[in-house]
């Protein structure tokens, strides 16, 4: 017959054995946080960016240069063609290009693809937009019928070709602050490290 401590000697003896074996399981539970991998979980209209300077700017140059891609769409003659063409192609380009960069920075895509400058991008596509529409514009000027339609499209052009050219203007100073500010904030970082390394050298004089 088992006594009490007999008892008690076998509980923890299985107890022990239990704590090895669970120690060399496997399968082991983890208390490490599950991160979400939802990328798109969080996205939402951003009404803020929408009614600012460059929300506005956005809309209004996609706007006009699907109304400018309109107008010309709307020519079935044209002897020579090439101004046509090209206003064609420039117009559904910008109108292309400017949507989907409107539609990244509503709904905070931007966010999700930190490593990219999306100032420096904003620049270079409303740089360009506003240097092919005015070329595109001021060759269908010249190499026109004077139909409505050309005549349409050339003040719609030269009309989005002002609206690219505030917003270069206000992007560029935007650009030119985001870098005054990383290199005070480098700057910032550099002096930092070394006042602490001066310190650590005085602390410590035989390494001088």
């Amino acid at each position: 017959m088992r006594t009490t401590e007999d008892a008690e000697g076998f509980d923890g003896e299985a107890s022990n054995t239990s704590m090895i074996s669970g120690a060399s399981s496997p399968y082991q539970p983890t208390t490490e946080p599950v991160l979400s991998r939802n990328v798109l979980g969080g996205i939402r209209c951003d009404m803020e960016y929408l009614k600012s300077y460059f929300g506005i700017l956005k809309v209004v140059e996609v706007v006009l240069s699907l109304i400018g891609f309109i107008c010309i769409e709307t020519i079935m003659m044209c002897s020579p063609c090439g101004g046509v063409y090209f206003f064609e192609f420039v117009s559904c380009s910008c109108f292309v290009v400017t949507g989907v960069l409107l539609l990244i920075f509503c709904l905070n895509l931007h966010t999700k693809v930190p490593h990219v400058n999306w100032s420096l991008t904003d620049l270079v596509n409303t740089a360009a937009s506003t240097f092919f529409f005015f070329l595109s514009s001021l060759v269908l000027a010249c190499i026109n019928h004077n139909t409505g339609a050309e005549i349409a499209a050339v003040i719609f052009g030269f009309l989005v070709t002002g609206v690219y050219g505030v917003n270069s203007f206000l992007a560029v100073r935007r650009w030119r602050r985001g870098n005054g500010c990383q290199g005070a904030a480098q700057t910032s970082e550099y002096m930092r490290a070394r006042t602490a390394s001066r310190g650590e050298t005085e602390a410590r004089p035989e390494l001088a």
